[in-house]
Protein backbone atom coordinates (compact mmCIF):
# COMPACT_ATOMS: atom_id res chain seq x y z
CA UNK A 1 0.00 0.00 0.00
CA UNK A 2 2.79 2.26 0.96
CA UNK A 3 4.38 2.16 -2.49
CA UNK A 4 1.00 2.39 -4.16
CA UNK A 5 0.91 6.19 -2.50
CA UNK A 6 4.24 6.96 -3.00
CA UNK A 7 4.73 9.75 -5.26
CA UNK A 8 6.81 8.68 -8.63
CA UNK A 9 10.22 9.91 -9.46
CA UNK A 10 11.79 12.62 -12.02
CA UNK A 11 12.47 9.54 -13.80
CA UNK A 12 9.07 7.79 -13.45
CA UNK A 13 7.97 10.96 -14.63
CA UNK A 14 9.73 11.37 -17.61
CA UNK A 15 8.60 7.68 -18.76
CA UNK A 16 5.48 8.07 -18.32
CA UNK A 17 5.60 11.55 -20.23
CA UNK A 18 7.21 9.02 -23.07
CA UNK A 19 4.95 6.39 -22.81
CA UNK A 20 2.08 9.44 -23.92
CA UNK A 21 0.79 10.36 -20.27
CA UNK A 22 -0.31 14.27 -21.04
CA UNK A 23 -0.43 15.35 -17.57
CA UNK A 24 3.41 13.93 -16.45
CA UNK A 25 5.91 16.55 -18.15
CA UNK A 26 3.60 19.13 -16.40
CA UNK A 27 4.03 17.58 -12.83
CA UNK A 28 7.75 17.01 -13.26
CA UNK A 29 8.79 20.44 -14.20
CA UNK A 30 6.75 22.15 -11.39
CA UNK A 31 8.67 20.19 -9.01
CA UNK A 32 11.75 21.35 -10.46
CA UNK A 33 10.13 24.88 -11.65
CA UNK A 34 11.50 27.22 -8.86
CA UNK A 35 15.35 26.06 -9.62
CA UNK A 36 14.95 26.01 -13.55
CA UNK A 37 13.84 29.29 -13.03
CA UNK A 38 16.96 30.52 -10.69
CA UNK A 39 19.58 29.15 -12.37
CA UNK A 40 18.53 30.66 -15.40
CA UNK A 41 17.70 33.97 -14.11
CA UNK A 42 21.31 34.34 -12.80
CA UNK A 43 22.80 32.69 -16.08
CA UNK A 44 21.28 35.28 -18.25
CA UNK A 45 21.15 38.25 -15.63
CA UNK A 46 17.96 39.15 -17.18
CA UNK A 47 14.92 38.51 -16.54
CA UNK A 48 12.87 38.64 -20.14
CA UNK A 49 16.68 36.65 -21.60
CA UNK A 50 15.86 33.66 -18.85
CA UNK A 51 12.14 33.62 -19.16
CA UNK A 52 13.07 32.79 -23.08
CA UNK A 53 15.96 30.47 -22.37
CA UNK A 54 13.85 28.20 -19.71
CA UNK A 55 10.42 28.31 -22.36
CA UNK A 56 12.99 27.06 -24.83
CA UNK A 57 14.64 24.64 -22.83
CA UNK A 58 11.39 23.10 -21.74
CA UNK A 59 10.18 22.97 -25.31
CA UNK A 60 13.60 21.11 -26.32
CA UNK A 61 13.31 18.61 -23.26
CA UNK A 62 9.29 18.00 -23.59
CA UNK A 63 10.38 17.00 -27.30
CA UNK A 64 13.39 14.88 -26.71
CA UNK A 65 12.32 13.30 -23.66
CA UNK A 66 13.01 9.84 -25.45
CA UNK A 67 16.92 10.75 -25.28
CA UNK A 68 16.92 10.37 -22.23
CA UNK A 69 19.17 7.55 -21.04
CA UNK A 70 19.80 7.44 -17.06
CA UNK A 71 23.17 8.17 -17.57
CA UNK A 72 22.66 11.13 -14.87
CA UNK A 73 19.84 12.37 -12.59
CA UNK A 74 16.57 13.62 -14.57
CA UNK A 75 16.97 17.11 -12.67
CA UNK A 76 20.84 17.21 -14.11
CA UNK A 77 19.84 16.23 -17.73
CA UNK A 78 16.40 18.89 -17.26
CA UNK A 79 19.27 21.90 -16.00
CA UNK A 80 22.14 20.94 -19.00
CA UNK A 81 19.18 21.58 -21.61
CA UNK A 82 17.46 23.92 -19.91
CA UNK A 83 21.15 26.20 -19.36
CA UNK A 84 22.31 25.18 -22.52
CA UNK A 85 19.13 26.95 -24.74
CA UNK A 86 20.17 30.12 -22.28
CA UNK A 87 23.65 30.28 -23.09
CA UNK A 88 22.61 29.92 -26.88
CA UNK A 89 20.64 32.61 -26.67
CA UNK A 90 23.18 35.03 -24.84
CA UNK A 91 26.22 33.94 -27.82
CA UNK A 92 23.18 34.81 -30.42
CA UNK A 93 22.54 37.68 -28.92
CA UNK A 94 25.91 38.66 -27.54
CA UNK A 95 25.09 39.79 -24.12
CA UNK A 96 27.62 41.47 -21.99
CA UNK A 97 25.60 43.86 -20.35
CA UNK A 98 25.19 43.95 -16.41
CA UNK A 99 21.48 44.96 -16.67
CA UNK A 100 19.82 46.00 -13.65
CA UNK A 101 16.38 43.82 -12.76
CA UNK A 102 13.26 45.49 -11.91
CA UNK A 103 13.36 47.31 -8.89
CA UNK A 104 10.68 45.60 -7.06
CA UNK A 105 11.75 41.66 -8.11
CA UNK A 106 13.45 41.79 -4.37
CA UNK A 107 10.49 43.14 -2.62
CA UNK A 108 8.15 40.24 -4.56
CA UNK A 109 10.37 37.62 -2.45
CA UNK A 110 8.58 35.75 0.12
CA UNK A 111 10.61 37.07 3.43
CA UNK A 112 10.71 34.57 6.47
CA UNK A 113 9.71 35.90 9.85
CA UNK A 114 7.86 34.92 12.86
CA UNK A 115 4.85 37.34 13.70
CA UNK A 116 5.82 40.43 15.85
CA UNK A 117 9.40 40.21 14.13
CA UNK A 118 10.22 43.75 12.91
CA UNK A 119 12.77 44.24 9.59
CA UNK A 120 14.95 46.96 9.77
CA UNK A 121 14.58 49.44 7.02
CA UNK A 122 18.51 49.94 7.27
CA UNK A 123 19.63 46.50 7.17
CA UNK A 124 16.62 45.66 4.50
CA UNK A 125 18.50 48.41 2.19
CA UNK A 126 22.21 47.09 2.41
CA UNK A 127 20.87 43.70 2.03
CA UNK A 128 18.94 45.06 -1.17
CA UNK A 129 22.27 47.23 -2.48
CA UNK A 130 24.61 44.30 -1.97
CA UNK A 131 22.21 41.93 -3.94
CA UNK A 132 22.20 44.39 -6.83
CA UNK A 133 26.01 44.58 -6.47
CA UNK A 134 26.73 41.23 -6.79
CA UNK A 135 23.89 40.90 -9.64
CA UNK A 136 25.88 43.72 -11.50
CA UNK A 137 29.17 41.78 -10.56
CA UNK A 138 28.03 38.74 -12.01
CA UNK A 139 27.11 40.21 -15.77
CA UNK A 140 30.54 41.13 -15.88
CA UNK A 141 31.80 37.38 -16.09
CA UNK A 142 32.04 35.81 -19.61
CA UNK A 143 28.70 33.75 -20.28
CA UNK A 144 30.68 30.22 -19.35
CA UNK A 145 32.15 31.17 -16.54
CA UNK A 146 28.99 32.88 -14.79
CA UNK A 147 27.09 29.58 -15.46
CA UNK A 148 29.90 27.95 -13.97
CA UNK A 149 29.87 29.78 -10.81
CA UNK A 150 25.90 30.18 -10.77
CA UNK A 151 25.80 26.04 -10.38
CA UNK A 152 28.75 25.34 -8.22
CA UNK A 153 28.52 27.87 -5.87
CA UNK A 154 25.06 29.34 -5.44
CA UNK A 155 23.02 25.89 -6.63
CA UNK A 156 25.50 23.72 -5.25
CA UNK A 157 26.18 21.60 -7.62
CA UNK A 158 29.31 19.54 -7.49
CA UNK A 159 31.99 20.00 -9.81
CA UNK A 160 31.22 16.72 -11.53
CA UNK A 161 27.71 17.23 -12.06
CA UNK A 162 28.36 20.88 -13.41
CA UNK A 163 30.42 19.55 -16.04
CA UNK A 164 27.75 17.11 -17.10
CA UNK A 165 25.19 19.98 -17.14
CA UNK A 166 27.81 21.87 -18.98
CA UNK A 167 28.88 19.19 -20.96
CA UNK A 168 32.59 19.71 -20.77
CA UNK A 169 35.53 18.65 -18.76
CA UNK A 170 35.54 18.92 -14.92
CA UNK A 171 38.91 20.52 -15.27
CA UNK A 172 37.02 23.07 -17.20
CA UNK A 173 34.37 23.96 -14.92
CA UNK A 174 37.25 24.23 -12.21
CA UNK A 175 39.25 26.56 -14.27
CA UNK A 176 36.16 28.63 -14.96
CA UNK A 177 34.89 28.98 -11.68
CA UNK A 178 38.49 29.83 -10.38
CA UNK A 179 38.64 32.51 -12.52
CA UNK A 180 34.99 33.66 -12.04
CA UNK A 181 35.77 34.01 -8.16
CA UNK A 182 39.31 35.92 -8.69
CA UNK A 183 37.10 38.29 -10.96
CA UNK A 184 34.12 38.59 -8.36
CA UNK A 185 36.41 39.08 -5.40
CA UNK A 186 38.17 42.21 -7.48
CA UNK A 187 34.40 43.54 -8.13
CA UNK A 188 32.91 42.88 -5.19
CA UNK A 189 35.93 43.95 -2.64
CA UNK A 190 34.38 46.97 -0.73
CA UNK A 191 30.89 44.94 -0.17
CA UNK A 192 32.55 41.55 1.05
CA UNK A 193 33.68 40.91 4.49
CA UNK A 194 36.94 39.63 4.08
CA UNK A 195 36.70 37.62 7.47
CA UNK A 196 33.64 35.44 6.45
CA UNK A 197 34.11 33.19 3.28
CA UNK A 198 33.28 34.20 -0.21
CA UNK A 199 32.87 31.95 -2.45
CA UNK A 200 34.76 34.45 -4.77
CA UNK A 201 38.31 34.05 -3.50
CA UNK A 202 40.81 31.57 -4.31
CA UNK A 203 40.63 30.97 -0.32
CA UNK A 204 37.26 30.28 -0.72
CA UNK A 205 37.28 28.56 -3.94
CA UNK A 206 39.15 25.15 -3.48
CA UNK A 207 39.12 23.69 -7.29
CA UNK A 208 38.43 20.56 -6.14
CA UNK A 209 35.00 20.74 -4.75
CA UNK A 210 32.37 23.52 -3.56
CA UNK A 211 33.17 26.65 -1.43
CA UNK A 212 31.66 26.23 2.45
CA UNK A 213 29.57 29.28 1.10
CA UNK A 214 29.16 32.00 -1.37
CA UNK A 215 28.12 35.95 -1.54
CA UNK A 216 25.07 36.75 -0.23
CA UNK A 217 22.93 37.28 -3.13
CA UNK A 218 20.08 36.40 -1.57
CA UNK A 219 17.20 35.73 -4.10
CA UNK A 220 17.48 37.35 -7.40
CA UNK A 221 13.78 37.38 -7.97
CA UNK A 222 10.28 35.58 -6.35
CA UNK A 223 10.23 31.82 -7.26
CA UNK A 224 8.65 31.26 -10.49
CA UNK A 225 8.97 33.45 -13.78
CA UNK A 226 7.92 36.46 -14.38
CA UNK A 227 3.93 36.98 -14.25
CA UNK A 228 3.97 37.50 -17.84
CA UNK A 229 4.53 34.02 -17.81
CA UNK A 230 3.44 32.45 -15.34
CA UNK A 231 0.71 31.09 -17.38
CA UNK A 232 2.73 29.54 -20.30
CA UNK A 233 6.03 28.21 -19.11
CA UNK A 234 4.59 25.22 -16.36
CA UNK A 235 2.97 24.06 -18.89
CA UNK A 236 3.45 21.57 -21.27
CA UNK A 237 3.82 22.89 -24.67
CA UNK A 238 1.69 21.94 -27.68
CA UNK A 239 3.53 19.83 -30.21
CA UNK A 240 2.31 19.59 -33.63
Amino acid sequence: MASELSEPTDADLLAAHVAGDDSAFSTLFARHRDRLWAVALRTCNDPETAADGLQEGLIAAFRRAGSYRGEAAVTTWLHRIVVNACLDRLRAARVRRAEPLPEDVDDLRPVRQTVGDAVDPADQSVATERRALVRAALGRLSEEQRAAVVLVDMEGYSVAETALILDCAEGTVKSRCSRARAKLAVLLADVLDVTEPTGAGPAAGATDGNPASGPDVGSLTRRGPPAAEAGAVPQAPTVD
